[in-house]
């Protein structure tokens, strides 16, 4: 199964839509809440070099946003990240 880390915030509805993206695909993920832990944001600063939220990593490797999380859908790239 695959490792995959959301760095999102309370308020942002683009970290619920790629939350219920992963949820659509019975996929399990880990939630960092970066409004609550300033280490997290600055750890997500360090891992994805964006600011905002959503980031996504799966398996280490980082996918961006949502819009880039539903892209890779879209394209037929996730299923097979998903799987690994």
């Amino acid at each position: 199964m695959a490792k995959i880390e959301v760095y999102c915030s309370g308020f942002c509805s683009y970290c619920v839509m790629a939350e219920r993206l992963l949820e659509s695909k019975g996929a399990e993920y880990e939630v960092l809440r970066v409004d609550n832990d300033s280490k997290l944001y600055e750890e997500m600063l360090t891992r994805s070099q964006r600011r905002t939220v959503p980031q996504i990593f799966i398996n280490d490797q980082h996918i961006g946003g949502y819009d880039d999380l539903a892209q890779l859908d879209r394209e037929g790239g996730l299923d097979p990240l998903l799987a690994a």
